[in-house]
């Protein structure tokens, strides 16, 4: 697996209110608030980290959440969809609890021979709830109210929408390492081998579909995950001599990252598995204080100010 891609590192998305997306994945997803920390370009907004009970990659979604930021749309140039993975029999479970909690989602349907449940968050986040074929045996974080019977484990997958195939499709093989396992329509699933989960990328093509706007409801960007710094550079350099533009190494504390914009629009980012979410608060304590990067440390109790209360 040396100078490989180990799969999805983590998805980050924007929200509106600060509060209703704490509430709605800590309370009604049962995801654990592993990191709780700021936007590095814009400090008196939160970035929070959601995942699994010791933040693994593969399973942190992280949130901008900007407040009254209009709502964005769907359409191409865009990851349009997250998959998280849940055991076999849960989708009953989740339905029920969806309905429950009066949020939006769709009927149980099928594809590539999985079950799956389609939903919404409340700024209009799409999400798959899927029964994986692939045995998943990640640790899941348990609450009060979602059991490890029924609990996420982690990405499943993420689904692009763009218009024209070849290109995200050339970047996914050519440089990342993935192969094409099956197609349906005009959907076609992506996958790498290096890891047995988190390692599904859909790509849907629909030429002549209008472009996605970006904002409330969408996903910024799609991380992937690579093993340490060593190889972060050693990719770096496949996408330069692909002839794309990517960003120096960036240290977001947690991880390091480089960035670049496939040819279809989406913006992608590869995040190392080092540091890790525990270099500034043990296992236990894990999301539970807001913590700052460095440089914006001696401005604390002005950020609080500004910073809603959850």
């Amino acid at each position: 697996m040396e100078n490989q891609l180990l799969g999805l590192h983590h998805i980050t998305a924007i929200a509106g209110d600060a509060k209703r997306n704490y509430d709605f994945y800590t309370q009604i997803l049962g995801l654990r608030l592993v990191k709780k920390t700021v936007n590095f370009d814009d400090p008196h907004t939160y970035h929070f980290y959601y995942g699994d009970r010791v933040g693994t990659p593969g399973t942190i979604l992280t949130f901008f959440p900007w407040g009254n930021i209009q709502t964005g749309r769907r359409g191409t140039r865009q990851a349009t969809e997250i998959g998280y993975s849940v055991p076999s029999n849960s989708l009953e479970f989740w339905l029920k609890r969806l309905e429950e909690k009066n949020v939006t989602y769709n009927k149980i349907s099928e594809k590539f021979g999985e079950r799956y449940l389609t939903f919404l968050d409340p700024d209009g986040l799409k999400f798959e709830l899927v029964e994986s074929k692939t045995p998943d045996d990640r640790l899941p974080w348990e609450t009060a109210e979602v059991k490890a019977e029924h609990a996420t484990r982690g990405f499943h997958s993420v689904t692009i929408t763009t218009s024209k195939l070849q290109p995200t499709a050339d970047v996914l093989t050519n440089l990342f390492g993935y192969r094409l396992l099956e197609s349906n329509v005009n959907r076609y699933r992506f996958v790498t081998d290096t890891v047995k989960n988190a390692n599904i990328v859909d790509v849907v093509e629909v030429p002549g579909e209008a472009v996605g706007h970006v904002a409330g409801g969408s996903v910024h960007h799609v991380a992937f995950r690579v093993k340490d710094d060593k190889v972060l550079m050693e990719i770096r350099d496949k996408i330069v001599g692909a002839g794309l533009h990517i960003t120096e190494k960036v240290d977001r504390n947690y991880f390091y990252s480089l960035y670049f914009r496939e040819p279809g629009g989406v913006l992608f980012e590869i995040a190392t598995d080092n540091p890790g979410f525990a270099i500034d608060e043990t296992i236990e304590e894990l999301g539970s204080d807001l913590k700052l990067p460095s440089q914006y440390e001696v401005r604390r109790n002005e950020i609080l100010t500004y910073l809603p209360q959850l």
